[in-house]
């Protein structure tokens, strides 16, 4: 379904990427936006694909992947309603660094590098403003490799857990009470860097005390609060 020009305006402006734009600034980025979809399971781009166009998810999830040569897959990120991903074409035409995938049907703005960098020549103050946008994000992940590095496998684990969980509120689910998480141990252990069996051996430990409930393919959070005890 086609966004309006206020629904898309009102979308890009609360992407972190935006977030120093102001209202003007944010509709020049409307106007070269452009609504695609795509069907659970497919491919929106593949790892060592040309970069020409960046997305911002409208409505359903996808998923960032990376195969090894023995055929493995590993989840490096998830994203849903707001998130962006692919971002790097808005300024250069590098090849892709991973597989971006639909989880569900997948609703998003594409946003064409070319088109990009010409509104940039137009409104140089654009640039200035993405590049300090840009910055915090980058000390941002800067920071939180960082703090992984020293973390334990609990704690990552925990983290991953509630910004899963912080993902699925932002979407509707409620602020209190049991908050339902789509998703596998074994990408709770990829997002977490850590081995699928540490990963397990954690999550029994949260359900023996009642925290999450496992099922297939999914983890009922009840105490969301009580993860704040294993991040550190």
């Amino acid at each position: 379904m086609a966004a309006s020009a206020e629904d898309t305006a009102a979308l890009l402006g609360r992407v972190p990427v935006f977030e120093t734009l102001g209202p003007d600034e944010i509709t020049h980025v409307a106007d070269v936006a452009v609504p695609r979809s795509f069907r659970a399971g497919e491919i929106v781009f593949r790892e060592g694909d040309d970069s020409d166009t960046c997305y911002v998810v409208r409505a359903g999830h996808a998923r960032a992947v990376r195969e090894h040569p023995d055929g493995r897959q590993i989840t490096l990120a998830t994203f849903g309603p707001g998130d962006i991903f692919g971002e790097l074409a808005m300024f250069d035409d590098e090849r892709r660094s991973a597989t971006i995938e639909a989880v569900d049907d997948l609703d998003v703005l594409g946003i064409a590098g070319m088109d990009f960098r010409a509104l940039l020549t137009r409104f140089p103050d654009i640039a200035v403003k993405l590049v300090i946008a840009l910055g915090r994000r980058l000390r941002a992940a800067n920071e939180r490799l960082a703090r992984q590095s020293f973390q334990t496998v609990q704690s990552r684990v925990a983290g991953v857990l509630t910004q899963l969980i912080e993902q699925a509120r932002a979407e509707g689910a409620d602020d209190e009470g049991d908050v339902l998480v789509v998703a596998t141990q074994a990408e709770v252990a990829q997002l977490a860097g850590s081995s699928r069996e540490s990963a397990s051996r954690f999550l029994a430990v949260l359900e023996r005390a009642g925290i999450v409930s496992q099922g297939r393919g999914r983890l009922t959070v009840h105490e969301p609060e009580a993860l704040a005890r294993y991040v550190f």
